[in-house]
């Protein structure tokens, strides 16, 4: 397979294999995209790449117990710059509310913030802004959709 189409493909591959509980040969393709998408910065996937990479490897470490590390993933997920479809869509919420859940609020409005930058339209910055009014209340939102976008 040729590089670019790889990198276009192996965002999907990463999540099947997240999804089949596969996580050593997640970790690996997380990795990987990440090393690809270090040499295609000006490439519309880009984003997607350090978004998508980010979280799969968040939830693995915090299937791990390891805290820490989720967050810092986390937080790494929200730099991206954007793409057409994080954009339009929204972040992924799959390892923020997880991280809710385990009681850690201060990663997920910092994320929150992050993704204002690159998902920055009115409708998307009331959503964010109820959304944070919820975690600060001590509640986890209904992210709806936003849990499900790979």
């Amino acid at each position: 397979m040729m590089k670019q189409e790889r990198f276009f493909n192996i965002g999907k591959e990463m999540y099947a294999a997240f999804d089949a509980g596969e996580f050593d040969k997640a970790v690996k393709l997380a990795d990987e995209y990440l090393r690809l998408a270090a040499s295609k910065k000006t490439n519309w996937n880009y984003g997607n790449a350090i978004h998508h990479a980010h979280l799969i490897l968040g939830r693995i470490s915090l299937k791990k117990g390891l805290m820490e590390q989720a967050k810092k993933h986390l937080i790494l997920a929200g730099k991206t710059p954007g793409s057409p479809q994080l954009n339009s869509f929204g972040p992924n919420m799959a390892l923020a509310k997880a991280l809710l859940e385990n009681g850690e609020k201060n990663a997920v409005l910092e994320y929150l913030n992050l993704c204002k930058i690159f998902w920055g339209k009115l409708f998307s910055t009331i959503k964010i802004w109820k959304w944070k009014q919820a975690i600060r209340k001590g509640q986890i939102p209904d992210f709806r959709a936003n849990l499900f976008y790979k």
